[in-house]
């Protein structure tokens, strides 16, 4: 069953992206402490957010319905 696996992964992701792919797939789950001390952070940063706040904002009136 490993070799149908890496076969699917072959096909879908192509040579040389899966490790990459596996990668970005597990990252969250292995680092999720990393990942939410950084997202603490980036929130504790009043001026980072006030820009991201505006900018996010301002995209609103740009999108259409």
């Amino acid at each position: 069953m490993t070799c149908s696996l890496y076969e699917g992964l072959y096909k879908v992701i192509g040579k040389g992206s899966i490790s990459q792919f596996i990668e970005d797939l597990v990252r969250p789950y292995v680092l999720k402490d990393e990942l939410d001390a950084a997202y603490t952070l980036m929130a504790e940063d009043r001026v980072r957010e006030s820009e991201a706040i505006e900018w996010s904002e301002a995209l609103i009136g740009d999108v259409e319905t």
